[in-house]
């Protein structure tokens, strides 16, 4: 009995895929508070595995290398932590000083709106004092929302350790798994996949570490020339929310113009916006092409929309993750034939000019022959 093939029309095909799609992100929202810990736990794990080897092969117990490893990382992390946290408890010693100055400044921006544009003080003021309020409202709701996201955190920091050691301890059993599940041609396949993905993210990880550490020196020798205060402080920040791909740099600019519009002349705002203009022309042209992108190859209107949708899904986290995990599905897509379309598509590789994949020409001769006739 022979066996028909059942065609399945297109717009059957093209449903199956957007909900396909629509439950694959609803399960990614939902699960958010399980999912990013063991992402991010995943990718540290990673990066730690070479520590790992190295200390197990100095005759260390694999479980107290393990520990090192964590140890280590913990500390280095830690160190950060406390250096920001401090600046910050420093800083909101001296904020009753910065709100002095910045009513001040408000005080003169009203004053050079009322002759300039010919706008009554008072109408002013009291629009002024509507969006106060408004902006205390939100306050209130920005406020529960960072409260419920340091509950987060915390949970996050108690979690990791744990799935860290867990995910070193049992990667073998994990690896054995894997290649249990695959065999012949595709187990090949999975392990050239296993191995780019371990020697992608690895590089990657390093790579953003050392941009992180360039951006930060440049941002804070640059506001330290200017004489503005916390200048450190801000270049670290800076160099954090730059991890953050081409929304980072923005958000990061608030804090120095804000500092700068309460501390220095108005003149100096321009300087601030000109270092950070130069510091992201520095680094999206020479630090990450020869650091970072060489080890992530996609292009830039891509690295965009994930990022966005990372943020709408995982909020930060999810703009730092979104860049490593896109990376690593075009690793998969360019080792799956009918899935190599999608590989190119968030790729970097332009194809040669004067290439044609269409030819719109020969389509438009033939229409205006027909017009002719």
């Amino acid at each position: 009995m022979n066996s028909t093939s059942i065609k399945v029309p297109v717009y059957l095909k093209l449903a199956q895929i957007i909900m396909g799609l629509l439950a694959f992100f609803y399960v990614l929202y939902i699960g958010q508070n399980i999912i990013i810990p063991f992402v991010l736990a995943t990718i540290v794990a990673i990066l730690l595995n070479p520590v790992v080897n190295y200390l197990m092969s100095k005759n260390v117990n694999k479980i107290l290398a393990i520990v090192l490893a964590i140890l280590a990382a913990a500390i280095v992390i830690g160190s950060v932590l406390f250096f920001i946290g401090s600046q910050l408890i420093m800083f909101s010693d001296s904020a009753p000083q910065f709100k002095e100055k910045f009513d001040e400044f408000a005080q003169n921006a009203i004053n050079w709106i009322s002759q300039t544009f010919g706008l009554s003080k008072p109408k002013i003021q009291q629009s002024i004092e509507s969006m106060k309020s408004e902006g205390l409202k939100n306050g209130t709701a920005l406020i529960t929302k960072v409260l419920g996201a340091m509950g987060n955190i915390f949970t996050l920091f108690i979690l990791m350790p744990v799935y860290i050691f867990l995910i070193l301890f049992y990667k073998p059993l994990l690896l054995e798994f894997i290649a249990m599940l695959f065999q012949g041609d595709k187990k090949k396949i999975v392990e050239e996949v296993l191995y780019e993905t371990k020697s992608l993210i690895q590089s990657y990880l390093i790579g953003l570490l050392i941009e992180a550490v360039i951006v930060s020196a440049l941002i804070s020798s640059g506001l330290l020339l200017m004489g503005i205060q916390y200048a450190v402080l801000m270049g670290i920040i800076a160099a954090l929310m730059n991890l953050i791909p081409y929304i980072g740099n923005l958000i990061a600019m608030v804090f120095p113009i804000t500092m700068a519009l309460t501390t220095k002349e108005p003149s100096y705002v321009l300087w601030v916006i000109a270092l950070f203009s130069v510091v992201q022309f520095v680094d999206n042209n020479l630090i990450v092409p020869k650091i970072v992108a060489s080890k992530v190859n996609l292009n830039a209107l891509v690295s965009i929309v994930v990022v966005l949708i990372g943020g709408s899904l995982w909020g930060i986290a999810g703009m730092f993750l979104s860049i490593p995990l896109t990376a690593i599905l075009k690793v998969i897509f360019d080792r799956i034939d009918d899935l190599k379309p999608f590989g190119f598509l968030i790729g970097d590789n332009q194809p040669r000019v004067g290439k044609v994949a269409f030819n719109f020409k020969g389509l438009e001769k033939k229409a205006k022959k027909k017009e002719e006739k």
